[in-house]
């Protein structure tokens, strides 16, 4: 395939103009995110890793940062060893009361000591209970203890260093931000006319970097943005997919084309 020519690739967004219906509405408007987490860790500490750095892809699930675990490792290996003592007093308790049980179907004890045996082996029941419960709690924590990627994306911040102290409830900017970089939006403002005239799922054209990206209409505003002497301005928002290794960022600039 052979590659295409310079003037003509200096063409192109004139030539896509034209291709375009005569009452096509062209407007300026900006890139932004579909949506963006800003995450936080709910535990105090002392950030031991980090794995990422602003820009950088990461997929789902992968490890963005880690706090110092061994406060949380040490909790854990206490619960489950409680969960081991509990897990054998209950045993015991199983045995001794099948064996009181024994005892009472022969007539050999009263039924009060039959009664002792079962109170004995619930006991047992909720203490296993309570320990099993403060296990899964250890592991919670644990997990705390860790960032990781709730979807695949580009980080779009990270403030979060090697060595840095941790407190959770004194953290007044996240640690990392991250937002999904497979589709973007293209955002205009517009009067409340225009806003009628294109609702959601309304067919759309992105024109950047020389080419042409086919969009949809995402979100209408609400509430607007400002108040001009035409009428209320609000945003529309229009969602795109990214091409596979296209650099984007929100703010560039970009234009749209409304049928």
């Amino acid at each position: 395939m052979r590659p295409v020519p310079a003037s003509i690739r200096l063409l192109l967004p004139a030539l896509l103009l034209c291709s375009l219906p005569a009452h096509a509405l062209e407007l300026k408007g900006r890139l932004e995110w579909v949506h963006k987490v800003e995450m936080r860790i709910v535990e105090n500490g002392v950030v031991e890793q980090v794995n990422i750095t602003a820009g950088q892809h990461v997929n789902k699930d992968e490890l963005l940062l880690r706090m110092d675990q061994r406060k949380q490792k040490a909790s854990l290996l206490e619960a489950r060893a409680r969960v081991a003592r509990a897990k054998l007093s209950m045993e015991d308790a199983e045995r001794e009361q099948a064996r009181t049980q024994e005892l009472f179907d022969r007539g050999l004890i009263a039924e009060e000591e039959l009664k002792d045996g079962e109170l004995k082996q619930a006991v047992a029941t909720t203490e296993l209970e309570s320990a099993k419960a403060a296990e899964e709690a250890a592991q919670v924590a644990l997990g705390f203890t860790e960032l990781k990627a709730p979807f695949s994306g580009v980080i779009a911040a990270n403030t979060a260093w090697q060595g840095a102290v941790i407190f959770a409830a004194k953290q007044d900017q996240p640690l990392i931000s991250l937002a999904p970089d497979d589709q973007m939006l293209a955002r205009v403002l517009v009067t409340a006319d225009v806003l009628r005239r294109y609702p959601v799922g309304t067919a759309a054209q992105i024109l950047m970097n020389g080419g042409s990206r086919n969009g949809k209409v995402y979100s209408q505003g609400v509430e607007a943005v400002r108040i001009e002497p035409e009428g209320a301005i609000y945003e529309l928002d229009i969602i795109f997919k990214r091409n596979a290794k296209e650099l984007l960022r929100p703010s560039e600039a970009v234009k749209v084309m409304l049928p």
